[in-house]
């Protein structure tokens, strides 16, 4: 017997069909877009939405290439945004109570509890900051791993897999026996979070990390994850001022509960909780990171133009201090992740377009800056000698700089018809692959390379 939400979703159906036949020209049209509407509401349902979800949001892709289909999404929207909010009707406060919540709010509370098991061997927050340095992406990312082996049922086997990563981590970050000021603590402290974040992308695949498909779904995760978690933090923040501010109203010092508690344990579960977020409204509001990248790929294009302005002006180069070579690096990464945020939102069946020239533009900028970098770092290590940072810094400048000039001859290919944009899209994917060797060898090849400097 069909339940109240399978009887729902018919009537959904068959309102979105009568609409369709009244205004398609060809009636087999609207037969086959039926059958390409209840496929995607069945994967999307399996993975874990609510029959009236999957369906506004399966319209919703549709509107992207058929324009009737469009116009019932604009038409209909009101009900999606009703949605998005896990209070209220029945229906929401059903979904707070999937097991995924449940799994949610115990790797939230495992990450809480472990960020503070250290503190039972005497090792704290003030005395050993430069433990916690090395060792935070463990506390995070773990709990976030689990969630993800729990959620997709990992196999025994890509479960191994991933605990092997993650043990590498932990031997990389602890084993060898760095001195408080050695260059690869600090090297350690930058590559482990991105090694472990990609073992993580691992389990988030359900282990079917060769797929191209499943790749770009954990970069498009990973950019609404970053998304929620900021938004989470900027919510923490406020709420940690008025817990300091209304403690001391009341002549209690808040302070260290609010250092030693609410800050570190807040934060790793933060993690676990912004990642359900986004797995629990997957693809409903999936498209902030590319609106994102829609509003700041120009303002960044114009920032890399001028700065390369100011360099040919100044004649001065590039100083390649670490502090300077972090914000350069950092800002190439921005790029890269602008060009991946579009790429991940676009059509790849649509024609070139103008805002398809602009990335050119951004990328053949952030090329010619990674080259000037390149040239003031090899400079550098050929005057001074090689130091653990200076050959990180190189190696890194010589991975983006592979990435963006590919990228910009396929992205020229593109706009010039004679590549299809699949290309582009499947080279940034498997490029993940480059990424992760490169943070491994830094944590684990780097510290006895240069005898532990």
């Amino acid at each position: 017997m069909a339940t109240d939400s399978e009887y729902d979703l018919e009537r959904q159906i068959g309102e979105w069909r009568t609409y369709m036949q009244r205004r398609q020209a060809v009636g087999t049209d609207a037969e086959e877009l039926e059958d390409h509407l209840r496929s995607t509401i069945t994967d999307l349902t399996e993975g874990g939405l609510q029959p009236d979800e999957a369906f506004l949001v399966a319209v919703k892709r549709m509107g992207s290439v058929d324009d009737v289909s469009r116009e019932f999404a604009r038409e209909h929207s009101g009900r999606l945004w009703k949605q998005l909010v896990l209070a209220g009707t029945p229906e929401a406060q059903a979904a707070t109570n999937r097991p995924d919540l449940w799994t949610m709010i115990g790797c939230a509370a495992g990450a809480a509890i472990a960020i503070k098991l250290p503190a039972l061997f005497g090792v704290d927050f003030d005395n050993d900051g430069e433990f916690y340095a090395r060792n935070i992406s463990l506390f995070a990312f773990v709990p976030l791993a689990a969630y993800f082996a729990i959620r997709r049922k990992l196999s025994p086997l890509y479960l191994g897999i991933v605990a092997l990563l993650f043990a590498a981590g932990a031997i990389g970050a602890n084993v060898y026996q760095l001195s408080q000021n050695s260059q690869s603590v600090i090297l350690t402290a930058i590559h482990l979070p991105l090694a472990l974040w990609l073992a993580a992308g691992v389990a988030y695949t359900g282990g079917d990390w060769r797929s191209d498909r499943k790749r770009m779904d954990f970069i498009r995760f990973t950019g609404e994850w970053f998304v929620y978690f900021v938004l989470i933090a900027l919510g923490g923040g406020v709420l940690t001022g008025f817990t300091v501010g209304t403690f001391e109203a009341i002549g209690l010092n808040a302070e260290d509960f609010v250092q030693l508690w609410l800050i570190p344990c807040g934060a790793v579960a933060a993690v676990v909780v912004a990642a359900w977020l986004v797995e629990a409204k997957q693809s409903v509001i999936e498209n902030i990171a590319p609106v994102l990248t829609r509003v700041f790929t120009p303002l960044f294009t114009a920032v890399l133009l001028a700065l390369l302005a100011g360099i040919g002006i100044s004649s001065t180069g590039i100083d390649v201090q670490r502090d300077v070579l972090i914000l350069f690096d950092l800002l190439l990464v921005v790029v890269l992740g602008l060009l991946l945020y579009s790429i991940s939102a676009r059509d790849p069946l649509s024609p070139p377009g103008l805002f398809d020239k602009l990335q050119l533009a951004l990328v053949v900028s952030a090329l010619a800056i990674d080259v000037l970098v390149l040239i003031a770092i090899t400079g550098r290590i050929a005057e001074w000698g090689s130091t653990p940072n200076k050959v990180a810094a190189l190696g890194e400048n010589v991975v983006l700089l592979t990435n963006l000039a590919w990228s910009a001859w396929l992205l020229l290919g593109f706009i010039r018809r004679q590549l299809p944009f699949a290309a582009l899209e499947r080279w940034q994917t498997r490029y993940v692959v480059v990424y992760a060797a490169w943070a491994w060898a830094v944590v684990l090849v780097f510290p006895p390379l240069f005898n532990f400097k």
